[in-house]
């Protein structure tokens, strides 16, 4: 006869027991890190993208995402439309804004102080901001869900469906980017005018196209971003594109503003900082972590993690 192994004694079951469950909590608590930090990543990237070429700190950048969401929500809820076809227009949407914007507040103000241009890029902001309050008014309008996915199960971890699409969507986009950027003529010609405008423009690119270009490419990752962020949240309001905005902005500089894949590891970083804090019990703070984490960079490494020290042009 076969004799039985014996029994585990149960002090050691629960200590097992409570390793996977620790390990499993971890590992929910990554995919929720990558999932939060791949969007602050995309807004990031049309952060560092408009100030690469024109050295402008577009505030009014996290307010576009907010009209994203909106769209979002009039084409699903108020016109009961295809999700996809609101996936395009909210893309396609706020890549028009961002060019009409620049035709209409920026592009009149190339010669001028760079003053200037912030102070526009505020007031910008705070007119979109209190335009959707007007419209829409102040209360969150709820965004129906885009698809029903099933979640995903490994062993005993249960992995979103929205977390996954967002982290690929956020690496497709920096890959397209990224080729867009380097390998194509109106990547060569974003780069020349980021490097010296007048020479760019003696060389025959066209200055304000190529900026539009970049606007409508930038605005474009951030209806992305708006899409990705109502697949999480569900939740249109006017405000929205403040925290948002300025978070972005701060993984932008944390990761050096003008990079790239330094703008995907600042928004990473800040997605994880947020999310383990407020793992820990420490909600309230996850926003004061995410400026001291900053200030600890800029400390450190004024330039952010990839940036590269600036050489004014005389």
């Amino acid at each position: 006869m076969r004799m039985q192994p014996p029994a585990l004694p149960w002090f050691y079951r629960t200590r097992v027991q409570e390793r996977k469950c620790c390990a499993v909590t971890f590992l929910t608590q990554v995919l929720n890190g990558l999932q939060l930090g791949s969007i602050y990543a995309l807004v990031a990237l049309g952060y560092t993208m408009v100030y690469g070429i024109i050295l402008l700190l577009n505030f009014a950048h996290g307010d576009i995402i907010m009209v994203g969401a909106y769209i979002s929500w009039i084409v699903m809820s108020q016109l009961g439309l295809s999700p996809v076809l609101a996936i395009v227009l909210s893309i396609v949407g706020c890549a028009g804004l961002g060019v009409l914007i620049d035709k209409v507040a920026y592009q009149p103000l190339r010669e001028a102080p760079r003053m200037s241009l912030l102070i526009t890029a505020i007031g910008v902001s705070y007119f979109l901001e209190n335009g959707a309050q007007l419209v829409f008014g102040a209360d969150a309008k709820v965004v129906p869900e885009y698809f029903e996915l099933p979640n995903l199960s490994i062993g005993d971890v249960a992995l979103s469906a929205n977390a996954i699409i967002t982290i690929v969507v956020t690496a497709v986009s920096t890959i397209v980017l990224t080729i867009l950027v380097q390998k194509t003529k109106l990547g060569k010609a974003m780069r020349a005018v980021s490097e010296d405008m007048g020479a760019a423009r003696l060389m025959g690119i066209n200055v304000n196209n190529t900026i539009s270009f970049t606007f409508a490419v930038g605005s474009a990752l951030a209806g992305i971003g708006a899409v990705l962020y109502s697949m999480a949240y569900s939740q249109a309001t006017p405000t929205m594109g403040i925290m948002l905005g300025t978070k972005a902005f701060v993984a932008a500089v944390l990761g050096g503003i003008g990079s790239i894949p330094g703008a995907v590891i600042g928004g990473l970083l800040v997605g994880f900082a947020e999310v383990f804090v407020s793992a820990i019990g420490l909600s309230v703070w996850q926003d004061a972590v995410v400026f001291l984490l900053l200030i600890i960079v800029l400390v450190v490494r004024p330039t952010g993690i990839l940036g590269r020290p600036m050489t004014e042009k005389v």
